[in-house]
């Protein structure tokens, strides 16, 4: 099997994943894995599925930034950039 690495298991039951193993399954710094038991007696582990983002969260964070953005506006700051433009700058989104 490609790969493969020796890993040592820690007494909390933590184990580090090899950088090869972490790349070859497309795993990056806080990523959510799934650990599951095999009848052989091994372990898979898959990077999961990212959450949905709940719709709640959202419309609250979207409604803090446009009442942030009001204020500014109220004190005399100007914008030349749309709500979502900014939430995109602020997400990393190009």
């Amino acid at each position: 099997m490609g790969n493969t690495k020796a890993t040592t298991v820690t007494v909390k039951g933590q184990v580090t994943l090899p950088k090869s193993v972490r790349e070859a399954a497309g795993i990056r710094p806080g990523d959510r894995v799934v650990a599951r038991a095999l009848p052989t007696g091994g372990v898979l582990v898959e990077r999961s599925a990212p959450a949905e983002p709940d719709p709640a969260a959202l419309a609250a964070a979207r409604k803090r930034i446009e009442d942030a953005v009001a204020e500014l506006y109220r004190r005399g700051v100007k914008f030349e950039m749309t709500t979502d433009e900014l939430m995109a700058m602020t997400r990393g989104e190009d």
